[in-house]
C-alpha cells in the first residue's frame, strides 16, 4: 500500500513514497555471538563460536533456564535478547506472537501479538516461521501464518505492518507452512503462494521485497511455476563467482537463485513434484539441495544432490544425486568436505560434498523436522521424538555426546498428544557460549553460565557499488493502491549485471499502460481524478533497459458494482481474484454478474479482495446465487474488515468468521437457503470504544423486504480494526455474485 501508518509516540504519520531513498552500497556486518536469522549469521546453519557445551542434563549440569513459551520455530538472538515466534492464547483469544526474552534468565522482556485472519491455517500450526533480526537497525521482522508482515523495533513497538494475505490473496493451508523472512541491505524479503491482478493474477510462489523501514514493496518476482503447496524452505544469500544470490526452494518443486536487490532470476532447477521445504547450502560453486517427495524420474521418494550454482537459466543436470532417502524437512550443513542431513525418519547421514558418496549413517530418533546446526565441531539438533542431541561427526562415523529427553507435553499446542516428550520442530541458535532451542512446551537455554564476550564480526561483507552499464532498472514502490488524484513519487534505480546498485537511472522516460493520469519527468505519477477503478503499469525506460511499477486506483466509499458496463469475460480492474479460479463477468437471467465457473480443482474455493486494506467501520452488501449437484451445494459470502458473512450450503448455516479453522472465533446460526436462487447478504463491522469489534449480518431473498433485525452477531474481544472488502466462494459447480455495495456505516 502507498499509505502506511507509523506510530511514533502520540503522532500518527502518513508515509508517502517520496521518502523512499535511492539504495546505497551496503555491506553486511554481524557481530560474533549474534544469531540474527533462523539459520544463523551465515544463513546456512553454521556458527564460528568455539568452546561450546558437549553434555548437559535437564535441570542439571549445563542447564540454564526454561521459559514456558512453546512453539514450532527456531529462536534468533541479537545482543542479550532471544526472539521467538509462537501462538498466544486459546480459542477466541488466540493470536500469533513475537516475544523477546532475556538471554541470561529467560525473563519476558516484551511481547507483540497480532491476529490471524482470512487464513486456512489451523490453530496448532500458528507460529511456523521464525523472526529475523536486523543487525543494522535492531528491528525485528516476522511473517505470520496469515501472510502478515510486521516490523517491530527493539522494544517491541510496531513500526509497520503489511497484509500480504489481503493484498495478494495469499494461499494458506492446513499445513501452516510459512517461510521465514531474510534481510538484505534495506530490504526484508518474504515469500508465499500469492495472486494479485493482471499479469500477476495466477497463483504462484512469489518473493516479495519490502523496504525494511517503511514496508513499501520494492520488487516482486515469480521465478517458478504454479505451486503444489505452501512451503517453508529457509532462504540463503551466498556469493557464487562473485555474484550474490538469494537461493530458496519454492512451492512448485524447484530451487531458484535470484539477485537479492532486484529479484532478477539467475537460475532455477525443478527437482520434485511437491513443494521444497529444505534449505540449500553452498560450498564454492556447489549448491546442495534436498527434498523428501516424488522425484521427476524414478519411483523412489526423496533426494539429496549437488548442482553447479555458477550456471544461468534452467539447470537440468546435477553434479551428483543420491535418491531414495526422504529429506523432507530438515536442512543440511556443510563441514569442510562433508555435508550432513537428517532424513524424515531421524537418521543422520554424511556425504562427500564433491562426489556424493555416503560416508556414514547415525540413527537419532524416529521422526524429524528440525534442521541441523554445526558449531565448534559438533552438531546440535532436536527431534520430533522429543530429544535434543549433541553429536560429534567424524570422517567415517558419528559419536553421540548427549541425548536429553524433553519433559512430557502438557498440552497439544502443536497438534501433538499431551504426555509425550515435547517435540522439537525448529533449529537451535548459538550465541555467546550458549545454545537456545524451542520445543512445543518451552524455550531452553543450555551452556555457559556466564556468556562469553566475543569481539569482532562473524560476517563482515564490504559494501560494493555497481559499475559499468545498467542492465536492470528497478522502479519503486513497485506495487501500489491509490485514490483518484493521489500523487506518488516513483524512483528508478539502475543496477549492473552483478545486481549492484549504480544509482539513479539516467535520462528516464516514463509511460503509462492501462492507467489514466500523468507522470512528471521526476517520476511523480498522478492518477486521473475520475472516480473509477483502474489498474495498470508505470514504466521507466533508460536507454536499452526499463522497469515498471503497478498501481491500482480504487474508488472512495461509497461505491456499487453491478457489472452491467463490463464486457463478458472481463475482470474488474485491480480486483484480487485468483486468475486460475475461472471467475469473470458473465450473464444470467438477462443480467450481468460476477460468475465463478464450475471447477473441481483446488481453485473451486478462494477468497477475493477489493480495494484498500486500511478501511474500517463499513458495510458490505451483495446478491449471491449458489448451485447444487451431486448433493454438493455452494458456500458463498462477503467480507468486511477481515470478517466474512458466509452462507454454507450443505450445512444450511450462516456464519460470521474471521479465521475459519479457529471455530471459537465464529458465530453460527441455522439458515435455510436454496440453490439457483438469489439472496442478498449484508455485513456491517464496527470498531467499538472498548477496543472490541462487532460484526453483524443478515440475509434475505433478493427482492424481498429487508428484515429489521440482524440475523447473526459476533463481538470479537481481540478484533480486527481494519481490512479490505471482499468475498468468499467455494463452488464446485459454479456461483454468482452481483450488486456489490460498500459504504461507511450509517
Amino acid at each position: 500500500m502507498l499509505k502506511r501508518q507509523f506510530v511514533l509516540g502520540p503522532l500518527v504519520l502518513l508515509l508517502s513514497a517520496v521518502i523512499l531513498a535511492q539504495p546505497q552500497p551496503q555491506g553486511r556486518k554481524v557481530a560474533l555471538g549474534d544469531w540474527p536469522d533462523a539459520r544463523g549469521p551465515h544463513r546456512d546453519g553454521r556458527s564460528d563460536e568455539t568452546g561450546l557445551i558437549e553434555k548437559w542434563q535437564l535441570n542439571g549440569t549445563g542447564f540454564l533456564w526454561r521459559a514456558p513459551y512453546g512453539g514450532r520455530s527456531a529462536p534468533v538472538v541479537m545482543g542479550n535478547r532471544v526472539y521467538v515466534q509462537n501462538p498466544a492464547g486459546l480459542g477466541e483469544n488466540m493470536q500469533e506472537r513475537v516475544m523477546a526474552l532475556d538471554a541470561d534468565t529467560g525473563r519476558l522482556m516484551w511481547e507483540y501479538k497480532f491476529n490471524v485472519f482470512q487464513s486456512d491455517v489451523p490453530p496448532h500450526r500458528v507460529g511456523w516461521a521464525s523472526p529475523a533480526a536486523d543487525p543494522e537497525t535492531g528491528n525485528i521482522y516476522a511473517l505470520g501464518v496469515g501472510a502478515t508482515v510486521i516490523a517491530l523495533n527493539k522494544d517491541g513497538k510496531l513500526l509497520w505492518d503489511r497484509s500480504i494475505g489481503e493484498e495478494f490473496a495469499a494461499f494458506t493451508t492446513h499445513g501452516g507452512r510459512t517461510s521465514s523472512p531474510i534481510i538484505d541491505g534495506d530490504l526484508v524479503i518474504v515469500s508465499a503462494a500469492i495472486s494479485s491482478w493482471g499479469s500477476g493474477a495466477s497463483r504462484q510462489h512469489r518473493f516479495v521485497a519490502l523496504d525494511k523501514r517503511s514496508g513499501e514493496i520494492i520488487w516482486i518476482t515469480s521465478p517458478g511455476g504454479r505451486p503444489y503447496d505452501t512451503n517453508y524452505a529457509a532462504p540463503l544469500i551466498a556469493p557464487i563467482n562473485g555474484l550474490r544470490l538469494l537461493i530458496s526452494g519454492s512451492g512448485d518443486g524447484g530451487v531458484y537463485a535470484m539477485k537479492p536487490q532486484t529479484g532478477e532470476k539467475v537460475w532455477g532447477t525443478v527437482i520434485a513434484k511437491r513443494a521444497i521445504n529444505t534449505g540449500a547450502v553452498v560450498s564454492g560453486n556447489t549448491v546442495i539441495v534436498s527434498h523428501g517427495d516424488e522425484n521427476l524420474d524414478v519411483p523412489e521418494l526423496g533426494m539429496i544432490a549437488a548442482i553447479d550454482g555458477s550456471q544461468t537459466g534452467e539447470i537440468k543436470t546435477t553434479k551428483w544425486a543420491q535418491k531414495g532417502d526422504q529429506f523432507g524437512f530438515s536442512s543440511p550443513v556443510i563441514d569442510s568436505g562433508r555435508v550432513y542431513q537428517v532424513e524424515n525418519g531421524s537418521r543422520l547421514k554424511a556425504y562427500d560434498v564433491e562426489g556424493g558418496k555416503l560416508l556414514w549413517t547415525q540413527t537419532l530418533g524416529t521422526i524429524q523436522k528440525a534442521p541441523l546446526v554445526f558449531a565448534d565441531g559438533k552438531l546440535y539438533v532436536g527431534t520430533e521424538s522429543g530429544k535434543f542431541f549433541i553429536v560429534r561427526p567424524f570422517a567415517d562415523h558419528a559419536e553421540i555426546l548427549s541425548d536429553v529427553e524433553m519433559p512430557p507435553s502438557k498440552d497439544d499446542n502443536a497438534g501433538q498428544s499431551a504426555g509425550i516428550p515435547e517435540p522439537i520442530f525448529g533449529g537451535a541458535a548459538v550465541s555467546r557460549g550458549r545454545i537456545f532451542f524451542v520445543s512445543t512446551g518451552g524455550v531452553y537455554a543450555i551452556g555457559a553460565k556466564t556468556p562469553t564476550k566475543p569481539a569482532g564480526f562473524t560476517v563482515d561483507e564490504p559494501a560494493a557499488k555497481g559499475e559499468g552499464d545498467a542492465t536492470w532498472v528497478r522502479v519503486s514502490p513497485t506495487e501500489m493502491v491509490l485514490k483518484p488524484g493521489q500523487a506518488v513519487k516513483l524512483t528508478a534505480t539502475a543496477f549492473d549485471r552483478m545486481g549492484r546498485a549504480i544509482g539513479p537511472a539516467s535520462n528516464v522516460t516514463w509511460s503509462l499502460t492501462g492507467l489514466k493520469g500523468t507522470v512528471a519527468p521526476d517520476g511523480t505519477f498522478t492518477p486521473a481524478t475520475d472516480v473509477v477503478e483502474q489498474a495498470g503499469t508505470i514504466k521507466a525506460t533508460a536507454g536499452a533497459v526499463s522497469g515498471e511499477a503497478r498501481a491500482r486506483v480504487v474508488r472512495p466509499l461509497p461505491w456499487t458494482e453491478t457489472f452491467d458496463a463490463m464486457a463478458d469475460g472481463s475482470v474488474p480492474p485491480g480486483w484480487i481474484i485468483v486468475g486460475t479460479a475461472k471467475t469473470a463477468v458473465g450473464a444470467i437471467d438477462g443480467q450481468k454478474a460476477l460468475y465463478k465457473a464450475p471447477d473441481n480443482t483446488i481453485f473451486k474455493r478462494y477468497r477475493g479482495f477489493v480495494g484498500d486494506v486500511n478501511l474500517s467501520d463499513y458495510t458490505v452488501e451483495a446478491d449471491v446465487r449458489g448451485t447444487t449437484k451431486r448433493r454438493q451445494m455452494s458456500d458463498l459470502g462477503v467480507t468486511a474488515q477481515r470478517y466474512s458473512l458466509i452462507l454454507y450450503g450443505n450445512a444450511q448455516e450462516m456464519k460470521i468468521e474471521s479465521w475459519e479453522p479457529e471455530t471459537h472465533r465464529a458465530a453460527v446460526v441455522p439458515y435455510e437457503w436454496k440453490p439457483d436462487t438469489w439472496y442478498h447478504l449484508k455485513l456491517r463491522v464496527e470498531n467499538m470504544p472498548d477496543g472490541k469489534v462487532r460484526a453483524r449480518g443478515k440475509a434475505w431473498p433478493t427482492g424481498a423486504q429487508e428484515p429489521d433485525a440482524w440475523t447473526i452477531e459476533k463481538i470479537d474481544p481481540i478484533g480486527n480494526h481494519k481490512g479490505a472488502p471482499g468475498f468468499f466462494i467455494d463452488a464446485e459447480f459454479g456461483a454468482y455474485i452481483d450488486n456489490i455495495k460498500v459504504a461507511k456505516n450509517q
